[in-house]
């Protein structure tokens, strides 16, 4: 990263760590939970077998010569890391390579009947469709009488806190200023009025805003409604969504998932109809584009990114990255020191660029050294990963 001295990248190698866990535990908890959740058969069953045994106890091994990917993935580090163990090789890597191995696994690339089959959809369609999410949806209505201040900032923190949407709805000017004044505060950095200044505006809707989307079902939704409102105010003259080409880390949104997200919007009463026809007229008309590029999968950080997405973000008004994990690619997944300022790690991004995430993972930029000591003094390090404090953070 430019002028700042390189923290260590994130391995999964350390007994007790949280990377080391997630390798460890949840990785085969997935396995057996996607086993599960379809009919698959004796040959599908032996793969998935395989990949258990592989990726607990074995080393890296490369995909098959045959494989649609196989040199892009040799180009993102297969050749070097083949023979190695999971564990030693940088955490972000070996998570996005389990993924690639597990859809090989179930034959999502195919040929075959499961080619395109997404072996996480019955989690999707069962989020989406929970009595939570026409909770959240109802919400919406309340919104209708608010100013549009007050929508900006429901809206922004629905996106933010992703399936804990309905706390964003009912954020207060007070509830902010009170929870700001918190010894252990929720939101750890906020830079939202440098975010909304970036969206300002003419009245006539200029510039463009990059979208980078995490997860599918009720984390995609208050996404969709963001880029609605900011259509439908005129701070935005276009919208374009960045999601996965194909299923990704059990959740991250596909263009399969975002039809489902505006058709449960089209499909419930109230506001949020609404929103979802000014979705469905924004595809049709141009004002909001979905985008798969093959590199939103990629086991690297966006450090790496190749020239025609960096174009294209270089181009934009802002792009908002959403989420733990594109927060990890955004700043690089490194032990970074908590007080590393945030424009130093993201000072290659070739435009502005704000990141809204809820803190899943261990790394971390951009903290004042009075905020992250209180953190600590309160919650040891559990405070990295539980998911229960958020950030909004922008470099313009």
């Amino acid at each position: 990263m430019p002028d700042t001295p390189a923290a260590p990248v994130i391995l999964g190698n350390e007994p007790g760590s949280f990377p080391r866990s997630v390798l460890a535990e949840r990785h085969p908890a997935i396995i057996q939970q996607v086993r599960d959740a379809f009919p698959y058969d004796p040959g599908q069953h032996r793969a998935l077998d395989a990949l258990l045994k592989n990726c607990t106890e074995g080393p890296i091994e490369p995909l098959p010569a045959t494989a649609p990917d196989h040199d892009q993935w040799a180009s993102w580090g297969t050749d070097a890391y083949a023979g190695h163990s999971w564990y030693d090789v940088p955490w972000l890597w070996s998570e996005s390579y389990f993924y690639r191995q597990l859809l090989d696994a179930v034959g999502y690339f195919g040929p075959g009947a499961w080619q395109g089959i997404d072996p996480f959809r019955p989690f999707k369609r069962a989020e989406l469709d929970a009595p939570e999410t026409d909770e959240e949806l109802a919400a919406l209505d309340a919104l209708e009488d608010k100013s549009s201040e007050e929508r900006d900032r429901a809206l922004l923190h629905g996106s933010l806190w992703g399936n804990r949407a309905d706390l964003g709805f009912r954020l207060s000017a007070a509830g902010a200023e009170s929870a700001a004044q918190a010894p252990v505060p929720a939101l750890v950095a906020d830079d939202s009025e440098l975010l909304w200044s970036l969206l300002s505006g003419t009245g006539a809707g200029t510039g463009t805003l990059c979208l980078v989307a995490d997860n599918a079902g009720r984390e995609l939704i208050p996404d969709l409604l963001l880029l609605a409102h900011l259509l439908d105010q005129q701070r935005i003259e276009r919208a374009v969504l960045h999601i996965k080409p194909h299923p990704y880390y059990v959740s991250d949104a596909t263009t399969a998932d975002v039809v489902d997200a505006l058709h449960r919007l089209t499909g419930a009463p109230g506001a949020a109809a609404t929103y979802g026809r000014r979705l469905w007229s924004a595809m049709a008309d141009g004002r909001l584009t979905v985008r798969a590029h093959p590199f939103s999968c990629a086991p690297l950080p966006y450090a790496e990114m190749p020239a025609d997405l960096r174009a294209e973000f270089a181009a934009a008004t802002l792009t908002i990255v959403k989420g733990d994990l594109n927060y990890r690619r955004l700043v690089g997944d490194r032990l970074w020191a908590p007080t590393t300022p945030f424009a130093d790690v993201t000072a290659y991004f070739p435009g502005p660029v704000a990141a809204l995430r809820t803190l899943k993972s261990d790394v971390i930029t951009g903290l004042d050294a009075r905020t992250e000591a209180a953190l600590v003094a309160a919650e040891e390090q559990r405070w990295r990963t539980g998911g229960t404090h958020a950030l909004i953070q922008v470099r313009a």
